[in-house]
């Protein structure tokens, strides 16, 4: 078997959405299976199944993808495979949904990546694919499916977070030492820590709060609020692109992250909130009702005051 050197350049992809095309059926007991056939669309069949209380997909016909650099991948490998379709934290479906124009391509990425860290999956061609490989074939293959530019690289971005700090997901076969693994890991984690510093930092310095081990930073200045907000917009993408740079080999996926990060930091912190309190509101619903009514009501009557004393 000859091993594919990953891609992780930069470059930009013409989509071409005949490259996915019916890869057929598994055969499975006494079924006889169906071979590719690049005259057809792709038929994505799926059956659903709960496993230990989670939702999952089985797919009951094979994905094909014509890759730029691998040559055909027919997926699923065997028939046990299971999904969750786009596997997006539920903090983040707004921007990247569960399902959508990219989900071709994200069951094809679910599957290359099905073994874990080490490569588990090898194209029709023999090329053995990690999991580099992998997010830069989900990378391209969203592209082929229509997802817009701006998403498919942010999605990328988050594979190949993954990627770094996941088990074998930089693996010695493919020339990953251990040093080099630990030192992309030890950037990584280093700019991501580095940035919500930071982003604290800087967010002490707008609302004028002398918080724990807080600093000012020369971005901010001092003037206006739109003026220290501008200059920490300004410091949340200049500062990120830098601290990329750690990311070594991935340093292109650094410096998205980090501007990702920077910016939808409060955002985020944001929704996490809403997102604890409806899960705290839910859980209480359920296991003591009565409760639940009268907070809802303590809530509202509290609402009530707030709001008259203020037009008062």
């Amino acid at each position: 078997m000859s091993e594919s050197r990953p891609v992780t350049t930069g470059e930009q992809v013409r989509p071409q959405p005949r490259r996915f095309y019916d890869g057929g059926v598994l055969p499975v007991g006494d079924r006889i299976g169906l071979p590719p056939d690049p005259a057809h669309d792709p038929r994505i069949v799926l059956e659903r199944h709960l496993e230990d209380g989670l939702e999952v997909f089985s797919l009951e016909r094979r994905i094909a993808y014509d890759d730029r650099h691998l040559g055909e991948i027919l997926v699923p490998a065997t028939t046990d495979f299971r999904t969750d379709l786009t596997s997006t934290p539920v903090l983040f479906t707004w921007l990247v949904p569960k399902t959508g124009a990219h989900l071709p391509a994200a069951l094809v990425h679910d599957a290359l990546v099905a073994g874990g860290g080490e490569p588990s999956y090898d194209s029709t061609e023999g090329h053995t694919i990690d999991r580099v490989d992998a997010d830069r074939v989900f990378r391209d293959a969203m592209a082929d499916t229509g997802t817009g530019v701006v998403r498919r690289w942010i999605v990328w971005t988050a594979v190949t977070a993954a990627t770094i700090f996941v088990p074998g997901g930089l693996p010695r076969s493919s020339g990953w030492s251990p040093a080099v693994r630990w030192a992309h890991r030890v950037g990584a984690g280093t700019s991501i820590a580095a940035i919500l510093l930071l982003g604290y930092w800087s967010t002490a310095d707008l609302v004028d709060r002398s918080w724990p081990l807080a600093r000012e930073v020369p971005w901010m200045g001092e003037g206006a609020w739109w003026l220290e907000l501008l200059g920490g917009v300004s410091g949340a993408i200049v500062l990120p692109l830098v601290l990329g740079l750690l990311w070594g080999r991935f340093r292109i996926a650094g410096a998205i992250a980090g501007v990702m990060l920077a910016v939808l930091l409060h955002v985020t912190l944001g929704l996490a909130a809403v997102l604890a309190a409806y899960q705290l509101l839910e859980r209480l619903a359920s296991r003591a009702p009565r409760l639940a009514i009268a907070l809802a009501v303590a809530v509202v009557l509290a609402a009530v005051v707030v709001f008259a004393l203020t037009v008062s």
